[in-house]
């Protein structure tokens, strides 16, 4: 196992909807949202160094090391697996980014979340999915979901799961020129905090909204302008705080045919996963 290189990826997600029910005494905001995955990310490799060191190759991502979550959830587990008497040894990481920065897609947190995985794998940690959500949390509200590995209806800050299994259609997933301060949003006096809240068994799309979607859009003329671009061609959301907007097809082909409008800004088509590429490709080794 120690001279093993695993690859595996990190997919992105998408929030069908977004709710905020209420504020928390520790300043958290309760929040109610439908995580689902999309067959398209990152992709990281991993191989097993004797010297300890963790070291990473990101030549895309430009984030610095102090702020890079995957370095974090490595020296993470790392840490946690010492402080229990485990053996780990040191790690090269290689990160072959796809996922735009600031998009909503929960590119950094699923990079994370894959080298907690992957590195429970190849240190054989034995750690379950349990205590890596727990692990996961530390480093943000997003990264316990690309852990759990299935779509789920989330509460709490988003860690709290019910699994769910919404319709998989194809989505054209665009992102516009602009970079979303996440933390402004939240302070937004016009941010709507006093949803009602649902249950995993009576959420409908439909009936649901990214409440951060109207912030946005005034902040932000450049999202406003796309996203009335894209309700042309068919029902569209922004997605998680991000500057992304999700577009939703019923075929490939009906998406791609739209995506030939926007070659202008950074697209992808991809499909909604009920079950995420990270735990199919951990099922199969």
């Amino acid at each position: 196992m120690k001279d093993l290189c695993l690859t595996l990826p990190a997919p992105a997600k998408l929030n069908l909807f977004l709710h905020i029910t209420g504020r928390r005494a520790d300043g958290y905001h309760n929040l109610q949202t439908v995580f689902q995955f999309l067959d398209y990310g990152d992709q990281l490799q991993f191989r097993h160094r004797s010297d300890n060191q963790i070291h990473l190759t990101d030549k895309h991502s430009g984030v610095a090391a102090n702020d890079n979550l995957v370095l974090k959830a490595a020296a993470l587990l790392q840490r946690h697996l010492q402080q229990h008497g485990r053996a780990t040894g040191g790690i090269d990481i290689q990160l072959h980014k796809q996922l735009p920065q600031g998009a909503g897609l929960g590119g950094g947190s699923s990079d994370a979340a894959t080298t907690l995985v992957g590195l429970n794998q190849l240190w054989q940690a034995g750690l379950s999915s349990t205590e890596l959500q727990q692990l996961g949390v530390q480093l943000g509200a997003d990264v316990p979901i690309f852990i759990h590995g299935h779509s789920a209806f989330a509460e709490g800050i988003g860690e709290q799961f019910t699994d769910v299994e919404p319709a998989t259609p194809y989505y054209l997933v665009i992102k516009p020129k602009v970079s979303i301060a996440t933390a402004e949003l939240f302070k937004n006096p016009q941010l709507n905090r006093n949803c009602k809240p649902l249950t995993a068994a009576d959420w409908q799309q439909a009936a649901t909204v990214n409440v951060f979607e109207p912030v946005v859009c005034t902040l932000y003329p450049a999202v406003a302008k796309l996203r009335d671009r894209l309700l042309q061609y068919a029902p569209t959301r922004l997605t998680g705080t991000g500057a992304c907007l999700f577009a939703r097809f019923d075929s490939y082909q009906a998406a791609q045919q739209t995506q030939q409008h926007f070659s202008d800004l950074h697209n992808f088509i991809a499909q909604g996963q009920n079950r995420s590429s990270l735990i199919r490709t951990l099922t199969q080794l």
